[in-house]
């Protein structure tokens, strides 16, 4: 999740029509987006279980490939959505581009920032148990196994381990969220 935030902050701004000049740099961000989240991660896992073999190593770049292309998407859309006052105030006191995003842009999504974050954690938690299934790693592997072994009370442990897991995450990201809230409305 950290590294699909990282790539999807990284391309939501070329991605935003209103923060980028070149309709080629927004069409080409937006593409590439597109293409991240449209292919399913099993997709991407199996790619990456052809390519570096079993493990968690692929399915860790299938979820992150997969974050990369929806956060990015949700993102700039945000963006869309910015006040263009403090960015031409920020170019008018001599600031360049990266200036106007860091000191302009980024204050004014930084809470829809995290809490889309948040909601993506959440959502890979829950797909990386069946990532497990095409041999990418984690406790999906371990459900596989223990499914073909037909070992029942492992079976019944291991899914009460994962959606014990969901729901822990679940809380733990919900009240993130709120205080997140509390923090930017002052209370």
């Amino acid at each position: 999740t950290v590294l699909g935030f990282i790539g999807g902050f990284i391309l939501c701004f070329p991605a935003s029509s209103n923060l980028v000049r070149s309709r080629w740099v927004v069409f080409l961000a937006r593409r590439t987006l597109e293409i991240q989240r449209t292919v399913p991660e099993i997709v991407f896992a199996l790619i990456f279980v052809v390519a570096f073999g079993l493990g968690p190593l692929a399915g860790v770049l299938a979820i992150a490939i997969h974050t990369t292309g929806a956060l990015g998407k949700l993102f700039a859309e945000v963006n869309e959505n910015v006040d263009l006052r403090p960015i031409e105030g920020v170019q008018a006191a001599g600031g360049g581009w990266l200036q106007a995003m860091r000191f302009a842009v980024v204050p004014q999504v930084a809470s829809n920032f995290a809490s889309y974050a948040l909601l993506r954690f959440e959502i890979n938690v829950r797909g990386a148990s069946v990532l497990g299934f095409v041999g990418a790693g984690g406790i999906g592997q371990e459900l596989l196994t223990t499914i073909r072994q037909f070992y029942y009370p492992d079976i019944s442990a291991v899914l009460l381990m994962i959606i014990a897991t969901v729901m822990l995450v679940d809380i733990g990201t919900e009240r993130l969220r709120h205080h997140l809230l509390h923090l930017e409305h002052g209370r």
